[in-house]
């Protein structure tokens, strides 16, 4: 003998309700995870591994390493553009002194050195860093790295 049972009108809402609210926590949540959760690669750059994270949206790009307190655990960031041009980069809400580095095809075409904080200052106010040749890609690095490991125009980044 089977036992079949007939559901009310307010169990039915109170399912549908519920499952409301579960996507919608359930969609905050990957929101949530995506903005905190960058995605990372690894490079060798003159010899050296770098951990980087990867600034892949254009909100990622605008907020780039402004807000943090250092770099660790990772040694820098990477913008990769679709198109080379010569694209400038500020010290938004940094609070550490950076290195730019600017590379076309891989290959480094300018560096900004040590270049310092700029706090309290405006955003229309803030010197913008541009390079002297187009790039595709730029990395930011511990103000100091460049210097520290040699790199000069004409190095090549390596994928690992």
């Amino acid at each position: 003998m089977s036992m079949f049972y007939k559901k009310d009108k307010n169990s039915s809402k109170r399912s549908l309700f519920i499952l409301f609210f579960v996507l919608i926590f359930f969609g905050i949540g990957v929101r949530v995870w995506q903005r905190y959760h960058w995605p990372t690669t690894t490079v060798r750059l003159k010899g050296a591994p770098l951990e980087l994270l990867v600034a892949d949206t254009p909100a990622r790009q605008t907020l780039g390493l402004g807000k943090r307190d250092s770099l660790a655990p990772y040694d820098g960031m990477i913008f990769i553009f679709g198109v080379s041009d010569r694209y400038g980069f500020v010290m938004r809400g940094m609070r550490f002194p950076i290195d730019i580095v600017w590379l076309s095809d891989g290959v480094v075409v300018d560096i900004a050195p040590s270049v310092p904080i700029e706090p309290g200052v405006p955003e229309a106010d803030l010197r913008v860093y541009y390079p002297r040749l187009k790039a595709n890609t730029v990395i930011e690095l511990p103000a100091g790295w460049a210097e520290g490991h040699g790199l000069k125009i004409g190095d090549e980044l390596k994928g690992t």
